[in-house]
This record gives C-alpha cells, structure tokens and sequence, in this order.
C-alpha cells in the first residue's frame, strides 16, 4: 500500500496538503500533533495519544498490512492522522475499520473527505469489500455528515459510549459497501 504515496491534494480553502504513510521517523511529530489538539478532541480519542510511549510503540512496530497510519501534512506538519485497520483472519477479514484525528484549524475544508476517499480506493485495491468507523454522535456531526456524503449508511446506537467522566452519549456507526 505505501507505494503508491505520497500523494498530493488541494483542499476547498485553496490550501494544499501532502498524504503519505506514518514513518517510525514520524513519532515525535505525531506525538506534536496530538498534543496541539484541544483537550476536548483529545479527551474522546480511541486511544491514550497524550502517553508518548504508545505513540512511540507505533513507530516500533508498523505492519502495513494490518494497520495502515495515513498522514496529512502542511510542509512539515501534521494536520490530520488516520488509520485503516484490517483484520488477517475471522468473519471480518474483509472489513476495515477507519480511525481519523483532524486538527480543528484544517476542518470543514475537504480533509476528511480526501482521505476518506483514499482508504475508499486502498480498501478496495486490497480486497476489502466494506469500511466501518463508530462515531459520537453529539460530537462529531460533521464527521457523520462527510461519510454520509461519500457514501457511508449510520446506525444510531442510543447510549452506546461512555466520555472519561462517566457521561453516555450516543454512537453512530457508519458502514461503507465498496
């Protein structure tokens, strides 16, 4: 799948990125990139981005054919991380799971869009014959909007999610048939 990168794109604002897979020469600016982030985004990751080590630990152990890490980039900076997760084996082999961090300064532009499109295209390259995201649906409307735009169907799942205060919200999951 990295072969086919870097890729370039323009955005709506005019503003222009590169995309390209997540290096282990990329960890100390991902960890940059998580730590920009406002606390109320990064409160409701998937995963602990403020612990340096597990960023780290990424860098250490990239398997392309499990996890491919995309990365946006403004010269040298990055401005969105996403990730499409493949399972080797089980009744979900041909599904893949998308994961995706924007920074709110490069939002509502055509980001999510662009590499959304991306994995669209790697997913179906690869086999891959449906993508999958679960989003909280309070929170992240624009992000239901986009996938629902390109193509994805959501199922709301009332009370699904818990925040890190114990609060529940509701998920909505998005399912893509490529």
């Amino acid at each position: 799948m990295p072969n086919s990168f870097p890729k370039r794109a323009s955005l709506r604002d005019g503003r222009r990125i590169v995309l390209r897979p997540f290096t282990d020469s990329d960890t100390e600016a991902l960890f940059e990139f998580f730590q920009r982030l406002p606390p109320e985004v990064r409160r409701f990751a998937w995963d602990r981005i403020d612990d340096r080590a597990l960023v780290e630990s990424w860098g250490r152990s990239i398997d392309y054919d499990r996890v491919f890490p995309l990365l946006a980039l403004d010269g040298s900076t990055i401005v969105a991380d996403a990730t499409l997760h493949r399972r080797q084996m089980g009744p979900l082999r041909l599904v893949g799971r998308i994961k995706w961090l924007v920074d709110p300064e490069w939002r509502n532009v055509g980001l999510s869009t662009v590499i959304m499109n991306q994995f669209i295209s790697l997913a179906r390259a690869n086999g891959l014959q449906h993508l999958s995201t679960l989003l909280t649906s309070d929170l992240e409307s624009a992000a239901i909007q986009v996938l629902t735009d390109i193509g994805f169907t959501a199922t709301q799942l009332p009370g699904y999610g818990v925040d890190p205060d114990g609060g529940v919200h509701d998920m909505t999951f998005m399912i893509c048939k490529l």
